[in-house]
């Protein structure tokens, strides 16, 4: 079995998760009950439980920008990263951070984008060109 990594958090509405992360991201859905719904996103347990959202400020600084801590996401392939920047993109998603390039010609060169779910839970997709940049000094 090949390792993944299990995170669970608070959502307002199970119907709108189950819009974005299934319909907009595209994540396949798992079981699920009146109060939580499991996702595979991007070959990791998501876990959205009914409740109020952690609270989130931008007061993480990464490069030129201050991110918002806490948050989560995933890092993939290019190709994927690209497929769905542009899935958010058409669909008019107000991104916190637009699809950009970040540490451009250094060590780690990723592509990012930040953006929140309909709960205001803020999520980062980073797309690597080379897998060994992701932990690159």
């Amino acid at each position: 079995m090949q390792p993944c990594f299990h995170l669970a958090f608070h959502v307002t509405n199970l119907d709108d998760a189950r819009a974005f992360y299934g319909d907009l991201l595209g994540c396949k859905e798992g079981r699920s009950t009146d109060t939580w719904v499991d996702y595979n996103f991007f070959g990791h347990q998501l876990s959205l439980h009914i409740g109020q959202p952690f609270e989130t400020t931008k007061t993480g600084k990464v490069g030129d920008h201050m991110v918002p801590m806490p948050h989560m996401g995933a890092v993939l392939d290019m190709d994927t990263w690209k497929k769905v920047a542009d899935r958010l993109t058409s669909a008019g998603v107000d991104f916190v951070i637009p699809p950009t390039i970040r540490f451009e010609g250094q060590p780690g060169e990723q592509s990012t984008m930040f953006f929140r779910d309909p709960s205001g839970n803020p999520i980062e997709i980073k797309g690597f060109a080379d897998e060994t940049g992701v932990f690159a000094k």
